[in-house]
């Protein structure tokens, strides 16, 4: 993915040692972020380390057009000049996965990722028997800001413009309540970010849709590890990335995708 263009900025979850992957500030268009986060499935956290990162790609001596959240589980599906071109044709969108609160099935279970209280990124005995007793002896949650909720199972992973980048990590400062009450939700990854995209004045140019083939087999709560037959799927999607692979289950797709680029 290197390119003249673009720069990558690594969060290394602070559970891990960071050691092995030093050997990549070698490669000059590749920074680290610094503020580390101890990241949790499905806890606040994760989305922490999402917006501590973009806070520092943003606040560097670099200007930046867009900003793409990509997971070690991503691949791209097009080569550097053809996603360069793409994106500076659409300079002026952002592109977000999103499902609006009142007309999704996925809201329907999703709401009690807010309205219930969770302790996920807390690590203390019998934490999921206190879970349960708060949420027995208290009301259920409200989201602090009165506003129409976007998210969905896709939604964790975007590409956003500058002007989106600001607007967002604005948000953040402003809000002052809203990091408090999120600290006690789950899964806000997916909810959060576009939910404060949309209701900003920035909405109409926001694409609804990411850029990513993502599968989900029915029921499944994760997306499909893609291999060497979805292959025909990734790359007739016309995204830009899939997600998600697995070198170690198939590294085959990988380089069939390769190989499809170089043709393209």
């Amino acid at each position: 993915m290197q390119y003249p263009d673009f720069d990558f900025y690594i969060h290394i979850d602070q559970k891990i040692d960071i050691g092995p992957f030093l050997f990549l500030k070698d490669i000059a268009s590749v920074f680290f972020i610094q503020k580390r986060i101890e990241c949790n499935w499905g806890g606040y956290s994760t989305l922490q380390a999402m917006v501590n990162s973009l806070q520092e790609a943003h606040e560097s001596s670099r200007v930046y057009k867009f900003y793409n959240l990509l997971s070690a589980q991503d691949y791209p599906l097009r080569s550097n000049k053809w996603i360069h071109d793409f994106l500076l044709e659409n300079a002026e969108k952002s592109f977000i996965y999103y499902e609006e609160d009142h007309t999704s099935k996925w809201w329907d279970s999703a709401v009690q990722r807010f309205d219930k209280y969770h302790l996920t990124d807390f690590n203390f005995p019998y934490k999921f028997f206190v879970e349960r007793i708060i949420n027995k002896v208290l009301p259920k949650r409200k989201f602090p800001l009165p506003v129409k909720l976007y998210g969905g199972s896709k939604a964790s992973w975007w590409m956003i413009n500058d002007e989106c980048a600001e607007y967002l990590l604005n948000a953040f400062k402003k809000e002052k309540g809203l990091s408090n009450f999120l600290r006690f939700c789950w899964g806000t990854d997916e909810f959060v970010i576009p939910t404060i995209l949309m209701n900003s004045p920035l909405s109409a140019k926001i694409v609804n849709g990411n850029l990513r083939y993502i599968f989900f087999p029915k029921g499944d709560a994760s997306p499909k590890i893609l291999q060497a037959a979805d292959l025909d799927a990734v790359v007739k999607s016309d995204m830009l990335f899939a997600r998600k692979f697995d070198a170690a289950i198939d590294s085959v797709i990988l380089d069939e995708i390769d190989e499809f680029i170089d043709r393209a």
